[in-house]
Formats: structure tokens, C-alpha cells, sequence
């Protein structure tokens, strides 16, 4: 995977926060610790507009388009 190094600032007590994990080998330096943060968030934010999206769905129209035509096809299908 490619990356940039880039320069960001953080407040004294967010970066404490950070060194006292990598004191205890929760992440090997600072710039691991801060990717896994981001990549989290990125993570976190789609899997909550997924879910956005999800909520503007009419369960009664979703399910009518998904058994739109199945009907028809229906006697062919095997008993289970």
C-alpha cells in the first residue's frame, strides 16, 4: 500500500494519550497509532451512511420488487 507522510498537529493531551499506548505496546509509534485511528473513523463513517441509506428503504416495496415476478415461477420451484 502507498502513503504520504503528512503533517497534522494534536493537542498535548491527545498526543499523551497516544504515548501512553505505545508505552504500554498497544502500537509500535505514533504514526501506526494515528492510521489505525483515521482508518477507523473512514470505517465507522461509511458503515453509518450504509445504515443511513438502509432507513430510507420501505420494507413493504422492497419486498414487493424482490417477489416481483416470482409468482408466475413460483409452482416450479422445489419444496423444501
Amino acid at each position: 500500500m502507498a502513503t504520504a507522510k503528512i503533517a497534522i498537529t494534536l493537542g498535548q493531551e491527545t498526543l499523551n494519550r497516544i504515548d501512553h499506548l505505545i508505552r504500554r505496546h498497544v502500537f509500535p509509534n505514533r504514526s501506526k497509532a494515528i492510521q489505525q485511528a483515521v482508518q477507523e473513523k473512514l470505517d465507522r463513517l461509511k458503515r453509518s451512511r450504509l445504515a443511513r441509506e438502509c432507513a430510507k428503504l420501505e420494507p413493504a416495496s422492497e419486498k414487493a420488487m424482490a417477489e416481483e415476478g416470482m409468482s408466475v415461477e413460483l409452482n416450479q420451484w422445489p419444496e423444501y
